[in-house]
């Protein structure tokens, strides 16, 4: 580990608060500065960042400067938080927050332990990761307000700690584990305010998205995602839906067959932003409870769901379901980043059922939508009239058939792995996966606690025609498999730059795994990306060249981030360690036979890559 000079601690003080962004937690102008302060960067969700002193000249010349280990073997998803000179990390359960001081060379200030219930290890449905923390300011007109640290634990449990003595504030706990509920999401933190989801549609759990005190951790209002209106905070004359098949009313009850809604997933289990202007919260919610669309005919409502809220009441401004009746797992869950496009205010999404959404930000209504992966599920989006998919009936899944070649596979055309905008460029980065796959709906029985599935899936990439043969051991004669990610000739990933004013790409970087990393956009011009074959890249932002590359010890599913040193230099810093949904096999040691999920088509990934545990800093030599 390099250790640097210490500076004189005024000097760096005066650094911060004389950059943008120091001690910021909502900004019209969305880029992150000196400072890394929220999850994103920005609360508009764009991992933009004014700094520029990284660029296409000196790009080259990035060297590690620093790598801090959890000695986790699990996936790192998520991002450190860099604020007054000392960086926060939260690790893969056990959750352990980490604070590093930047002035000795990443050193451990100290250790934080939520103490969590080890019960929730096993309930996690794709590996035990966790997407990071948020930065709450100390409150000035408080005498006994302090800086805070807060994040969220796998057992359902949100965490305040005191950023500079390590020890906890507040502990709130959200959910219970027993009956199959999580928490893996990064909070938001808008004024004094702390917004939260849950994890476990998988399980049958019923999804919600709460608001906390940011000074005491008590909860200030919880919306959920399926049931009543006044459940979903959804009130007649105040909720304007801009599309008529989301208006009525008590559509939370009435799109679900019985009760099922209780049970009805649609969890917020990722990335939340907002709108300084317009003082909006957007959030999206996952797939319905269970995978088997017959179980449950109707629309299923709130799920796949993009929803905008009043931050102060939790009461919806207006939403739009993507994906009514989800009979693929697209889930609704990715970033919902505000942008300012060619003079327009809008929030895009690049959803998981492959299509890219630009919406007005202040009705809801769409601009354009169209794909930005293959996608054969539906046709098009009808953006004029009805805002429904125009359905392709050859790919809609029912029980006790295997519908073949569906388009994009259950992970989507990207998971929860956020892209980044550039106001330099108006372009959005975003990582994609190029998955298709079969579906076969089973029936389920519901048993709290347990997998609330009902789906056989086996995915392969995209546009690849011939699947090859192989024996499965004590499963009979030879079956159908797909050629694995890792072939030669064979892409299952793009990273791709994206013109949201028009709808369509503008370039692109094939890959041989999905690209499960973030992105991050700089002023210097340049994107950074991970790849799950080890690979930190720079490209300019502009015509997608790579600039710089470096291999590290493991697969990137982690997201980029970019700061000052307490030298006044910039940095570049991003977890390894290969895991999530699509890297599990690796830490985890799946059996690579597995012909279902994503672990048919990921299995050659052990080839390419180990598991990891480090989170590296680079700067310019």
């Amino acid at each position: 580990m390099l250790v640097r000079r210490v500076p004189d601690t005024l000097a760096i003080l005066l650094l911060l608060n004389l950059l943008p962004n120091a001690h910021e937690t909502a900004s019209a102008q969305p880029a992150a500065g000196a400072e890394w302060t929220t999850p994103a960067g920005t609360v508009q969700g764009t991992r933009f960042s004014s700094l520029a002193q990284i660029d296409r000249s000196n790009v080259r010349r990035l060297h590690e400067e620093f790598r801090f280990s959890t000695d986790i073997e699990a996936g790192h998803e998520g991002q450190p938080l860099v604020v007054n000179g000392i960086m926060y990390v939260v690790s893969p359960f056990p959750n352990k927050l980490f604070a590093l001081d930047l002035s000795r060379g990443g050193n451990v200030t100290w250790v934080f332990d939520p103490r969590a219930d080890p019960f929730a290890e096993d309930k996690a449905c794709c590996d035990i990761v966790n997407r990071g923390a948020a930065f709450h300011p100390r409150d000035p007109n408080a005498s006994t307000s302090v800086d805070k640290i807060i994040y969220n634990v796998l057992d359902n449990t949100t965490v305040a700690v005191n950023a500079r003595t390590g020890r906890e504030i507040w502990r709130t706990k959200l959910g219970d584990p027993a009956i199959g509920q999580t928490m893996t999401m990064a909070p938001l933190v808008v004024k004094n305010r702390v917004f939260v989801g849950n994890s476990g549609a998988e399980l049958g759990v019923r999804g919600f998205i709460a608001a906390l005190d940011a000074e005491n951790g008590r909860e200030l209002w919880r919306a959920w995602s399926t049931g009543p209106d006044s459940d979903v905070r959804i009130v007649p004359g105040v909720t304007h839906p801009p599309y008529p098949k989301d208006q009525g009313a008590e559509l939370g009850v009435l799109t679900w067959p019985g009760t099922l809604w209780q049970q009805g997933g649609s969890t917020v289990w990722a990335w939340i932003t907002y709108d300084p202007e317009l003082d909006l919260l957007f959030h999206g919610t996952a797939n319905p409870g269970v995978w088997n669309p017959d179980m449950r005919p109707g629309d299923n409502k709130w799920s796949t769901t993009m929803f905008a809220r009043r931050p102060d009441t939790g009461v919806a401004e207006y939403m739009y379901q993507m994906t009514p009746h989800d009979g693929w797992d697209y889930d609704g869950v990715n970033e919902n980043i505000v942008a300012d496009v060619a003079g327009k205010q809008l929030v895009v999404r690049f959803d998981r059922n492959g299509f890219a959404y630009a919406h007005d930000r202040l009705t809801g209504r769409i601009l354009n939508a169209n794909p930005y992966v293959p996608v054969n599920w539906a046709f098009s989006i009808d953006i004029a009239v009805t805002g429904a998919p125009i359905l392709n009936p050859a790919k809609q899944t029912k029980e006790g058939v295997n519908v073949l070649d569906i388009c994009p596979a259950v992970p989507g055309g990207k998971d929860q792995q956020p892209a980044a905008f550039s106001p330099r460029t108006e372009l959005f980065y975003v990582p994609t996966n190029q998955f298709c796959m079969d579906y076969h709906a089973l029936k389920a029985i519901y048993i709290a606690g347990t997998p609330f599935v009902g789906a056989g899936v086996q995915v392969k990439p995209a546009g690849f025609p011939a699947p090859e043969r192989v024996e499965q051991r004590g499963f009979g004669p030879p079956v159908p498999f797909p050629v694995p990610c890792g072939r030669p000739g064979v892409f299952c990933g793009e990273f791709i730059a994206w013109d949201a004013a028009t709808g369509t790409k503008k370039w692109g970087i094939r890959e041989r795994f999905p690209v499960w990393s973030g992105a991050l956009a700089t002023a210097g011009d340049l994107v950074f990306y991970g790849t799950m074959d080890r690979w930190l890249k720079a490209v300019d932002a502009r015509t997608g060249e790579v600039v710089f590359q470096t291999q590290l010890d493991s697969g990137i599913v982690g997201n980029p981030i970019t700061f000052l040193g307490t030298d006044g230099k910039q940095r570049i810093a991003v977890w390894s360690g290969v895991g999530g949904w699509a890297g599990a096999l690796v830490p985890h040691e799946f059996s690579l036979d597995d012909p279902s999920a994503i672990t048919g088509a990921m299995r050659k990934l052990p080839e390419f890559t180990g598991p990891g545990h480090f989170l590296h800093v680079f700067k310019i030599e």
